[in-house]
């Protein structure tokens, strides 16, 4: 790791003016940055501290939205007993991310933000990155093995994939990304976040230099209280995932009157099923409409030489994850 300066600014415009000087980037609960500059992916000149800004810390769980601070820790969240019978997905999407260390230390607003866990991104033995360095080539690509890459959203000049949990959970269910920057605020649907790959892999959000995520906030919906978050991976526990899917369904009697899909360990970015959760709304619900739906969101997957198993398993973790979800909409889970 290089030698770096170290900045903590009293408030969050301090904050803003220090991040958006160029090789500075920022740092929370570090869980991502710090890895990454000890693999020597990531230089920066400087780190700007953010955490212990009281503008950002906190979380909300109200009867029509949820707010959640970007300094709110994933451990504090995941285990809300409100936000648990609010909207389940969204704790078992954070308790099911990562091990009780790393949920302690990391926030939220850093958890959208996480990089990609691609050996060839993290491993700089390997030249070819183009997210890396950019123009360089894609080793994955480049005879490389693939079986953890997407497929879907991927370009030929990348195919890592997106690794996160709970960004999965917030694009199902419409969540947006406030932010404040050297141009003042917004707001970012979190669909609009994150930018797929193209030809410049390595501009990855399109948050602006020094800007900074305050708060996220998700609408409440019927959708979410009949919720779950599955997710299959290579062990039982603290595993990137191979396959996971968010969903909601909201039930008229037996029939579907709302579905969310988002899915997670086969995209370059948080992808939502938005084909799939057409094939659900409106109709009676039936294990064979949910296998229907699970086979709809792969449709225009393209897999590579060692993803093609995500296909199918895919498909079977969004039908279990929609029969779990259909039985709490039903008040049966």
């Amino acid at each position: 790791m290089d030698n770096f300066a170290y900045f903590r600014p009293g408030s969050l415009t301090e904050a803003i003016d220090m991040a958006s000087a160029e090789g500075r980037d920022i740092l929370a609960g570090g869980t991502t940055m710090v890895d990454l500059m000890k693999l020597d992916v990531q230089r920066p000149d400087g780190l700007v501290d953010i955490t212990g800004l009281p503008e950002l810390e906190g979380y909300e769980i109200g009867a029509d939205r949820l707010r959640f601070g970007a300094l709110a820790r994933m451990a504090d969240v995941g285990d809300d007993d409100d936000l648990k019978a609010a909207c389940p997905a969204l704790t078992e999407a954070l308790w099911k991310a990562a091990s009780p260390q790393l949920r302690h230390a990391a926030r939220l607003g850093g958890n959208v933000l996480q990089r990609t866990r691609c050996p060839y991104f993290r491993d700089t033995a390997y030249v070819q990155c183009n997210k890396r360095d950019p123009g360089s080539g894609c080793a994955a690509l480049d005879g490389g093995v693939t079986s953890l890459h997407a497929i879907l959203g991927g370009s030929e000049a990348c195919v890592a994939m997106y690794p996160g949990d709970w960004a999965q959970a917030l694009i199902a269910f419409d969540a947006e990304v406030k932010t404040q920057g050297p141009g003042g605020t917004r707001t970012i649907p979190i669909a609009d976040l994150h930018l797929l790959p193209g030809d410049t892999p390595e501009i990855e959000t399109i948050l602006e230099k020094g800007e900074i995520i305050t708060s996220i906030e998700v609408p409440v919906i019927g959708a979410m209280r009949g919720s779950h978050y599955l997710k299959a991976r290579d062990r039982e526990s603290y595993a990137f995932a191979n396959v996971s899917a968010a969903v909601g369904l909201e039930m008229e009697g037996d029939t579907v009157s709302d579905a969310r899909i988002g899915l997670g360990g086969v995209a370059s970015v948080p992808w939502r099923a938005s084909a799939a959760e057409e094939v659900l709304r409106d109709q009676v619900f039936s294990e064979d409409l949910a296998r229907e739906a699970g086979r709809v969101a792969f449709a225009e997957a393209t897999p590579l030489e060692h993803s093609a198993y995500k296909i199918p398993l895919g498909a079977d973790v969004v039908a279990g994850a929609l029969m779990t979800a259909h039985a709490r909409a039903k008040g049966e889970n």
